[in-house]
């Protein structure tokens, strides 16, 4: 009698089980941004919000943790309960930040990858009234002897990266000059504090550049992009392998049950395909970078985590 007893119950859960599949989700979604609110990060976790919202018929609430360039969201995503009711964005920092410290996540454990989203365009730009007007005749002036300093947001940043890749392949000395911040280390540049200044996207960089107060030298994305057709990429000029995408994906907590993390997956990559959606992403110079599947985006991250760790290396780039 009890061995009927058991199988009873266990074929009474079976017969549940995909029902609170299908229920999913019946509750609000949070969704981590480790980044503070209104910038480029910001706004690409809203935009997969809407999206969420809109497939998963669920309200979706983005909850900004800053702090450690990103890593205190992440940790915060890494200890939330594998439900399927807390995702965050999964951005180029989670496969960073292992090379320069404990981040108090582990890239490949505490985390279940959902999609890649979108990559951004960073741009190296100079004072208007610098001496060279291309990434050429900037390289020739740096040989030349001229002591040129560029501003980033931090230490170990994409932008600090693309300049170490720029050094390296270019073999030209350059002053980092770190900030807290990209609208302040742009307004330094503008008043001639610094010569040069690496971007991570063209948020902050477009409007003062269409203002003459500021000139673009490179794009470093694979081609020119839309919203610069007349400034070249940095293969153009030379230099194939320093293209350099801060890209912005998604994950949920590992433990994650699959089903819902390939739901949420379809979502997202189906909202992308939104023309709306797909144009307020161009006019802030990001390119669309859905993944084929969540599998396809683990993989990806444990490429860049590999590619940025051996820049690390050789630039010998310590924590603050």
């Amino acid at each position: 009698m009890m061995r009927r007893l058991v199988w009873l119950c266990v074929g009474l859960w079976c017969l549940q089980a995909p029902v609170w599949a299908q229920e999913w989700p019946s509750k609000p979604i949070r969704l981590i941004v480790p980044f503070p609110a209104g910038g480029p990060t910001d706004l690409v976790g809203r935009e997969a919000a809407n999206i969420l919202r809109d497939e998963l018929k669920q309200s979706v609430v983005v909850e900004n943790r800053p702090g450690g360039n990103g890593v205190t969201g992440l940790v915060a995503l890494a200890k939330a309960p594998p439900d399927g009711y807390t995702i965050g964005l999964l951005a180029i920092t989670a496969a960073i930040a292992p090379h320069v410290g404990e981040p108090g996540f582990d890239a490949f454990k505490d985390f279940a990858p959902i999609t890649n989203f979108v990559s951004m365009t960073p741009v190296l730009i100079a004072n208007k009234d610098a001496p060279f007007n291309s990434l050429a005749e900037m390289i020739k002036a740096a040989k030349a002897g001229a002591k040129l300093a560029y501003g980033t947001p931090g230490v170990a940043t994409v932008p600090h990266l693309a300049a170490e890749l720029l050094q390296a392949q270019a073999g030209v000395p350059l002053l980092h000059v770190p900030y807290k911040g990209a609208t302040q280390q742009i307004q330094d540049l503008i008043g001639g504090s610094t010569q040069l200044d690496f971007q991570s996207s063209l948020v902050v960089a477009l409007p003062q550049i269409k203002a003459g107060k500021v000139k673009a030298l490179a794009v470093f994305s694979a081609k020119r992009s839309p919203q610069l057709p007349d400034v070249p990429s940095a293969a153009e000029a030379g230099y194939p392998a320093l293209v350099v995408q801060p890209w912005f994906g998604f994950g949920a907590p590992a433990g994650t049950p699959p089903a819902m993390v390939q739901k949420m997956h379809a979502a997202l990559v189906k909202g992308l395909q939104n023309p709306e959606v797909m144009e307020r992403f161009t006019n802030i110079g990001a390119t669309l970078h859905p993944s084929a599947s969540p599998a396809e985006f683990a993989t990806y991250i444990r490429r860049e985590h590999e590619r940025w760790g051996k820049v690390i290396k050789d630039a010998n780039i310590k924590p603050e």
